[in-house]
């Protein structure tokens, strides 16, 4: 009783008496300051990245603004509204993924998008915020560990979009969704022999989906991840000239705009999927540990309003998103310092790019929903 007096008293942010700004508002400030700063310093290196194009980092401030406006507006929407309506997104989000396969538009060969007067627009962004609220939706409302029959028809849920994404092709995207769907399922509690069973069955899926779901270009990717001198002209190439890159930082770098990789073009797609070789040749180590340590600062954020959501609707969602943020994060750096295959992820944040922006946004408004959002709070205003 102590503790819920003093919260009454003072919300956890500091602002006075009552529930304070940012239950009012609900925004979790020092969430949202967390976030401004690894934006900025997206910005910063992105104009580096592009050769000093003010264009491209103007554009992408527009669309900076554009998500933080989704994103506040994304954090007034109770978690039980979102609870209510998740089997009714999930159905929306599969009918799109069903649109882009039968008219979708093509471009660099894969078919990912739907044509709308004056845009496109790319149904997988929306699922990658759609699999986690079902996801949640479902456990939530199940008893806990979940059954046999639960986790098999969870399988389901997270299987028909990520097969639909697989096919467009996108396996980078495919990846984030079964992640954040696979989230949910073991921060539910999955049974010792579950876990067991799936390992098993981990070689013999592996073999399936490289005979029967990955294409000739993606399995070149693996073979080349394996060894990239087989290939140093042609698939190797992206890998070895990151390598290159990121080496030649050293401790401290070559300094800002003097990196030579990028500006050289010898490094490919410099301002999206392989940027942080950008930092670590012009900033060296420091400059990354310095961006890890603000990646570091929004994941034990987003951990905390995990293990302090009032619900366990909340709980399975925000530490979905938190994860998911996380395997970002890992996959490409991973990708661009030679330790995983290139599957296309951006690193987020800092890569170009609107619609990811958009849509990491918007995830972590719902944990500002979810961290603003309790009971115990209200009851104080």
């Amino acid at each position: 009783m102590a503790n819920q007096d003093f919260v009454r008293q003072i919300d956890l942010h500091g602002f006075g008496r009552g529930p304070g700004l940012s239950m009012r508002w609900h925004i979790d400030f020092m969430l949202l300051g967390f976030l401004l700063l690894l934006c900025g310093a997206g910005l910063f290196i992105l104009y580096s990245a592009t050769g000093r194009d003010m264009s491209v980092v103007i554009r992408q401030a527009t669309y900076l603004g554009i998500s933080l406006t989704g994103m506040l507006i994304v954090a007034q929407i109770p978690p039980r509204v979102l609870m209510q309506w998740a089997k009714w997104f999930y159905v929306a989000g599969v009918l799109l993924l069903l649109a882009v396969l039968f008219m979708g538009v093509q471009s660099k060969g894969a078919q990912r998008w739907i044509q709308l007067p004056g845009f496109r627009f790319q149904p997988s962004e929306v699922i990658k915020l759609i699999m986690p609220i079902t996801m949640a939706a479902f456990l939530a409302r199940r008893p806990l560990p979940p059954s046999f029959k639960d986790v098999m028809f969870s399988l389901i849920i997270i299987a028909v979009p990520v097969v639909l994404i697989a096919k467009q092709p996108d396996l980078g995207t495919s990846i984030l969704i079964g992640s954040s769907g696979l989230f949910v399922l073991l921060l539910a509690g999955l049974r010792k022999r579950m876990i067991f069973s799936a390992i098993c069955l981990a070689v013999p899926a592996i073999y399936v989906f490289w005979q029967f779901f990955m294409y000739d270009y993606q399995k070149r990717r693996v073979l080349t991840f394996l060894n990239p001198e087989s290939d140093p002209w042609g698939a190797g190439w992206n890998i070895i000239q990151s390598t290159i890159a990121i080496g030649s930082g050293g401790l401290y770098g070559k300094g800002w705009l003097q990196g030579t990789q990028s500006h050289l073009d010898f490094l490919p797609e410099s301002h999206t999927d392989f940027i942080i070789a950008v930092l670590a040749e012009e900033f060296g180590l420091m400059g990354c540990l310095v961006l890890f340590a603000l990646y570091t600062l929004i994941l034990g954020r987003g951990l905390f309003i995990t293990l302090n959501a009032e619900t366990l609707f909340g709980r399975l969602l925000a530490g979905s998103i938190t994860l998911t943020f996380f395997v970002y994060i890992f996959v490409n750096i991973g990708m661009v310092s030679g330790l995983l295959p290139v599957v296309g992820v951006p690193l987020p944040m800092v890569s170009r790019g609107g619609t990811s922006l958009v849509t990491l946004l918007a995830g972590f408004g719902f944990l500002m929903s979810i961290h603003t959002h309790r009971s115990f709070l209200r009851a104080s205003q």
